[in-house]
């Protein structure tokens, strides 16, 4: 069984790696990405160093593998972090070198397509950290989200526990990058809605593991960084969130009952479910169509742990998706769910 272990933390003045281990994205829109490195300069104290394959779209598995390798090698480079996500970090995951990212282990920033990554450290033995890319959270415009800030600086500054809280306000409609309007006033946000519990009459404590559910569900078909013993899982706490491409509600129960029937669902004692995204350039739904989407995902959430894990306690619409603000939540590290107090804790 993998021990994990958080790496040593980052300190302002420190350099941190800027990678783009899926797309390319900052060569489409520089905008937000230039954005986000001025507020890890001037905000967090960190100066990034940007790596070959960072602004290259169609850049190769190898190349991207390489920027990787150098930013785990290098001794001055103290944590490294995602530009983005994309669609097929899964290819990369083959050509990484273990024992050389073990051997220099740093706090890693990423979620979406960077699931990949996330599990392929947690089965190297690294704590690892989802959330807080630079496009779309240090790139906001205007500001980043205070939560999403604050929980940022905690994560990368600070060991020990920290309470999540429910959004205060909170988004999912986008504005075009490639257009410079957009970065001259704030996003418009909703007021928060809160968390839903199901299960709430315990207190759950345990190790991390999960990601995009599109992610899993494509790590499950390729048989890659899951766990040959599911034991590993045990009385943990499931992280699940779904993407921009807006999977329907019977493609999450598949996936989620795809992973009751290999064993995996019933082995967690927490789920937690992002907020789930229901909107996008391709989908802009309206606000009804956005509330039957997320209504029901959560139908197709609760009927499959109810057939394969019923007394799991679940949070709905915790803020660590797609969605506005992003809470960093430690991946393979420590969370504290207390169903009775209705509280998260993780540790940092």
């Amino acid at each position: 069984m993998t021990i994990l272990s958080y790496p040593p933390k980052p300190s302002p003045g420190d350099r941190i790696a800027v990678l783009s281990p899926s797309s390319g994205l900052p060569g489409l829109f520089p905008l937000p990405y230039e954005l986000g490195l001025e507020r890890l300069r001037k905000e967090y104290g960190l100066e990034p160093v940007e790596y070959p394959a960072t602004r290259t779209m169609g850049s190769t598995p190898q190349e991207r593998a390489d920027d990787i390798h150098a930013a785990f090698a290098d001794p001055d480079i103290k944590a490294v972090i995602a530009s983005i996500g994309g669609d097929d970090q899964i290819t990369v995951l083959p050509l990484l070198d273990r024992e050389l990212i073990r051997a220099n282990p740093k706090p890693f920033f990423g979620m979406s397509d960077n699931t990949n990554l996330l599990a392929y450290l947690h089965n190297s033995g690294i704590v690892a950290f989802h959330g807080a890319s630079v496009m779309c959270e240090l790139g906001r415009p205007v500001a980043m989200h205070p939560q999403t800030a604050e929980s940022l600086r905690a994560a990368l500054f600070t060991s020990g526990p920290y309470e999540l809280r429910p959004a205060e306000r909170w988004r999912d409609i986008d504005r075009d990058w490639a257009d410079p309007a957009t970065f001259d006033a704030e996003p418009e946000t909703r007021p928060g809605t809160g968390w839903t519990w199901v299960n709430a009459d315990r207190v759950v404590e345990g190790r991390s593991w999960g990601g995009c559910l599109e992610i899993i569900g494509w790590l499950l078909m390729a048989d890659r960084e899951i766990a040959s013993d599911l034991s590993v899982y045990d009385g943990g706490v499931l992280l699940l969130e779904t993407s921009e491409d807006m999977p329907s509600a019977t493609e999450v129960f598949c996936t989620l009952r795809n992973m009751g029937e290999r064993g995996l669902l019933q082995r967690f004692s927490a789920l937690l479910m992002g907020r789930p995204k229901t909107w996008s350039f391709e989908r802009p739904n309206s606000p009804e169509e956005a509330g039957r989407h997320a209504s029901d995902q959560r139908e197709a959430v609760l009927r499959a742990m109810r057939t394969y894990a019923p007394d799991t306690t679940i949070v709905f619409d915790v803020d660590f998706g797609h969605t506005d603000p992003q809470l960093v939540i430690p991946y393979g590290g420590t969370v504290r769910v207390d169903g009775p107090a209705r509280r998260i804790t993780v540790t940092y």
